[in-house]
């Protein structure tokens, strides 16, 4: 490799590493949303240059996790009632289409990935929030993995991502906290595997729509 290519995959690193960490930081609410994102503070805040700091924030705003306030400024994306709700809407339009694709289009393989995701994310259950976000994220895109529409499921896991942030603001929640969540879990996987199109949607949807009641308690404006 010569100089100019080891600096190119230098700088690579250095951007992927800055997007890792903001879009982590604005999903989980370190960095809230509205907040104004400065460069300078950034890139000290994760120890980097200048340029993939915003080279991070502008691949951020593709997400729309991040907006362009200014020229050259950003912010964290917002968070309102109406946003939420829009992103629950979509999802459930979006999700019910590629479930129902998925299980159109069933194969033992696709069923026992489910079921081994499933198994997962029930261990990471009591874990640090972290590891059971990614086991409960790698499970939900499972159910649609199966849709053969790549660009429905990558609208689905966006919407997944940009919910995030809701789900961490009614995390705290006690009422939210006393919902059965691990069985609405089982009734969806339940449904699923046994090709139920109608009950899996149906339940698929109850379970987000629950949370959507929790949530828009909790938002202002």
């Amino acid at each position: 490799m010569n100089m100019i290519d080891a600096t190119s995959g230098k700088e690579t690193s250095a951007t992927h590493g800055a997007y890792l960490a903001l879009r982590d930081m604005i999903l989980t609410g370190r960095l809230p949303a509205g907040q104004k994102l400065k460069i300078e503070e950034l890139r000290g805040l994760l120890n980097t240059g200048a340029s993939p700091v915003r080279e991070a924030l502008s691949l951020l705003t593709s997400d729309m996790l991040v907006e362009r306030i200014d020229q050259r400024g950003f912010r964290a994306a917002p968070a309102s009632k109406a946003n939420f709700e829009e992103i629950l809407a979509l999802r459930c339009s979006l999700e019910d289409m590629a479930l129902r694709q998925s299980i159109a289009n069933a194969t033992s393989d696709w069923e026992e990935r489910l079921v081994l995701t499933h198994h997962h994310m029930k261990k990471a259950t009591g874990k640090e929030t972290a590891v059971f976000e990614a086991a409960h994220k790698t499970f939900h895109m499972a159910l649609l993995a199966n849709s053969g529409s790549p660009m429905l499921e990558r609208l689905c896991d966006q919407l997944y991502d940009l919910n995030i942030r809701y789900r961490y603001l009614a995390a705290g929640s006690s009422r939210y906290q006393n919902r059965d969540i691990p069985a609405e879990h089982e009734e969806i996987l339940e449904a699923t595997v046994q090709r139920d199109a109608d009950r899996a949607s149906s339940s698929l949807l109850n379970h987000y729509r629950l949370t959507g009641k929790y949530l828009s308690r909790t938002i202002e404006g």
